[in-house]
């Protein structure tokens, strides 16, 4: 075929469903075949024009993207006509700034945003860097690759980050698109799982995957409840509220690290006696590298941590979308491109 179905997006929320012209991929690019689109909340800086020079020039949002290679640009050769592979939210590293020379790719100064700078996954096709490629295990759906590959490698890094022990409590705040995952991450890493989240609605689930204590902001005081079970060595913070993230301090451990994964404007507020007394600590954590999300990958198979979605068509991406801003969907949408 020349043409693909691509949903671009231009200005705010001005989505139109547009036949896009096949192009061969550019030096050290592939083009790969959509099979499956996350839709994720980081999705908003494309359809509300953020990050582009102009909101008005179009762009194709989504940064989950599993599919299949099914052409290669020059100079690239680790990668074949049919490999099975995978798209984040880093489009590929450049490997020659600084950044990149002391290995810290994902701060790389020269990498485009898939489905923000430049064209992502919710299309038939998309276009990524060599660099930016994810290899999928064999037996991975696509359906349940493709949440894993921004919101999975998202709380894994992040509870990485923490470096708890195996044993000592870990609190994973929110239970929602990235939280459900991070309990799942956070038991098979073998911590004792504290999840929090408001109202009781959720305990019951938070059980199933697998964690061993809830705590009900409505009725406990989180910092004070995590005290209670000892303190948490590492909190990883989901719900993007920054009042909700300052009450947790109080309830790290000596030597504990909240890791803020839920992007917000507010701030978070904290005592300075808090931090100094107990050596606790405040950091953010962004995503992994190509080949982090990889191992990332390979862990989930083979732990059988797997995404809960609900799964629309490409010609329904602005539902979709709508759908996971308003929260009501449990808890990830992925389109499904071949309808």
């Amino acid at each position: 075929m020349s043409t693909y179905r691509a949903f671009q997006v231009s200005g705010q929320r001005n989505f139109a469903l547009v036949d896009r012209e096949l192009t061969d991929p550019l030096p050290g690019q592939v083009r790969l075949r959509v099979e499956a689109c996350g839709v994720c909340h980081s999705d908003l800086l494309a359809v509300h024009g953020l990050f582009r020079p102009d909101a008005n020039t179009p762009v194709v949002p989504g940064h989950e993207i599993a599919g299949v290679v099914d052409a290669v640009g020059a100079g690239v050769t680790a990668w074949r006509v049919g490999d099975r592979v995978g798209v984040g939210f880093l489009n590929g590293h450049c490997g020659e700034c600084e950044q990149c020379r002391r290995g810290d790719f994902v701060n790389c100064a020269d990498q485009p945003i898939t489905g923000t700078v430049v064209d992502g996954g919710y299309a038939e096709v998309a276009y990524a860097r060599a660099s930016g490629l994810v290899r999928l295990p064999d037996g991975l759906d696509p359906f349940d690759a493709a949440p894993l590959l921004c919101a999975g490698l998202t709380v894994f890094k992040a509870l990485q980050q923490g470096g708890s022990r195996p044993g000592s409590l870990v609190a994973v705040q929110g239970i929602g698109g990235l939280g459900h995952l991070g309990v799942q991450y956070a038991a098979q890493l073998g911590y004792r799982v504290a999840a929090i989240s408001r109202g009781t609605d959720k305990a019951e689930l938070a059980a199933q995957l697998g964690a061993h204590h809830y705590i009900d902001t409505n009725v406990q005081d989180p910092a004070a409840a995590l005290r209670d079970l000892g303190g948490a060595t590492t909190i990883v913070a989901t719900a993007a509220a920054g009042d909700i993230m300052s009450a947790l301090v109080p309830g790290l451990a000596p030597r504990g690290h909240l890791v803020v994964v839920g992007a917000s404007q507010d701030p978070i507020a904290v005592s300075t006696s808090d931090l100094i007394f107990g050596t606790r600590s405040i950091g953010g954590s962004l995503t992994g590298s190509s080949i982090e999300n990889e191992d990332s990958l390979t862990f989930s198979r083979a732990r059988g941590i797997r995404p809960l979605n609900e799964v629309l068509p490409l010609s329904e991406a602005p539902k979709a979308f709508e759908r996971m801003m308003s929260g009501a969907a449990r808890f990830r949408v992925v389109l499904d491109t071949a309808r």
